[in-house]
């Protein structure tokens, strides 16, 4: 890797991706839009390859598959890399990334939640229905996340799908992520049309902190490695927790700031602002 290669790196991670007002669009009526080259091949190697050393390095659960939760199956769950190597801030604080957030949610810029690394193991299970935001004491729906593949991502590796529109409706948004939330969406979820298709290298997909969404197993015999980031309107405000989850976020991810306060703590910096 030479110093040459790395600017570049770098530079491609601040410039500007060209995002249509098709795709805001469709983002906002359909609560997700899929991204074509949005990050190059060279950059999802170099970036993924320190970030899966970071995920094996810090992951803790180790578990046999058999004798794991549901949710323990569906992935290896590593948060906030930016604050263990200063190359993964690089990639977590992406203005390319954070800009297209911004312009999506049509806000005038975008804090960090958090980060965290999806990596579906081999034999890895599905990820059952549900929605992100049900584990955020956040007061708006301006929240997306960024699901960013770190390689070509085949139906077999168990991609992410989308219950199209389903951010409108208010049904599940008591759930955790469970066998009971799985069961009850799919039979909920028929009224929508559901999106489910392979990603390629460099296609990277946003969805609304409400979207349902899942993933299938991974039958494919090779790990689905996915690094995301979450993205609040930088006005976002802490809203008092209304479950064990979000009492356990507002104390890890916002500092236990006040309550009604801006979510601006140390552990959620601002990334892009116009």
């Amino acid at each position: 890797m030479t110093v040459l290669n790395k600017k570049y790196f770098e530079e491609e991670l601040a410039e500007s991706y060209d995002l249509t007002p098709e795709a805001i669009t469709f983002y906002n009526e359909f609560g997700y839009v899929k991204l074509k080259d949005v990050l190059s091949a060279d950059v999802l190697s170099y970036y993924g390859e320190l970030i899966t050393d970071l995920v094996f390095k810090l992951n803790k659960l180790t578990k046999p598959m058999e004798e794991r939760t549901t949710y323990e199956r569906a992935f290896l769950q590593i948060m906030n890399l930016w604050c263990e190597n200063e190359e993964a801030r690089e990639f977590v604080f992406s203005k390319r990334l954070a800009k297209i957030a911004t312009d999506l949610m049509q806000v005038q810029g975008v804090r960090l939640y958090h980060d965290q690394a999806l990596y579906k193991e081999s034999s890895g299970g599905i990820t059952p229905w549900h929605a992100d935001q049900f584990y955020w004491p956040l007061s708006s729906v301006k929240t997306v996340t960024v699901w960013i593949p770190l390689q070509k991502t085949s139906m077999e590796m168990g991609p992410l799908a989308f219950a199209e529109k389903s951010h409108t409706v208010e049904i599940g948004r008591d759930l955790e992520i469970s066998d009971e939330s799985e069961a009850l969406m799919t039979a909920q979820l028929k009224q929508f049309n559901v999106n489910e298709t392979p990603f390629d290298l460099g296609e990277v997909s946003f969805h609304a902190g409400w979207l349902f969404h899942r993933a299938g197993a991974n039958v494919s015999g090779s790990p689905r490695k996915v690094m995301t980031m979450i993205y609040m309107d930088q006005d976002q405000q802490i809203t008092k927790p209304r479950n064990s989850y979000q009492q356990a976020d507002w104390e890890t991810w916002l500092s236990s700031k006040t309550v009604g306060s801006n979510a601006d703590g140390a552990l959620n910096p601002l990334l892009f602002s116009y």
